[in-house]
């Protein structure tokens, strides 16, 4: 059974830091992309960032968080965290932790992943 488990989210204010992290068990977890992707009340699940099984070095961002966020995964640990910087309050949302064997050109869209961690409040206020 897989597992994706999600923690560090939390209240923050506009410029402070949070880490997240996601603890992922029953899969091979170095054939898998994994990723981040939050959702806001009334919004479409957005995609965050991910790193591809492949290449654990470059990372794929939403335009919106680069030079802020930076996600970075332990294979030996099968842990993948998100490093988030400079919060604003438009990064409030839920934040899910998610697992899939993406081709690039699908790597930023929710339906190619194939599990799903149960998700982990950020709240940025101004």
């Amino acid at each position: 059974q897989v597992q994706l488990v999600e923690s560090g989210g939390g209240l923050v204010q506009a410029g402070g830091s949070l880490r997240l992290s996601c603890a992922a068990s029953g899969l091979t977890f170095n054939q898998y992309t994994m990723a981040w992707f939050r959702q806001s009340p009334g919004k479409e699940r957005e995609f965050v960032a991910a790193l591809r099984r492949s290449d654990t070095t470059t990372q794929y961002l939403l335009d919106s968080v680069k030079g802020r966020f930076t996600i970075y995964r332990d294979n030996a640990k099968n842990t993948v965290n998100l490093q988030m910087n400079g919060l604003k309050p438009e990064d409030s949302a839920v934040y899910y932790c998610a697992a899939g064997r993406t081709i690039l050109s699908s790597m930023r869209t929710a339906i190619a992943y194939n599990y799903w961690g149960q998700g982990t409040q950020v709240t940025v206020s101004s």
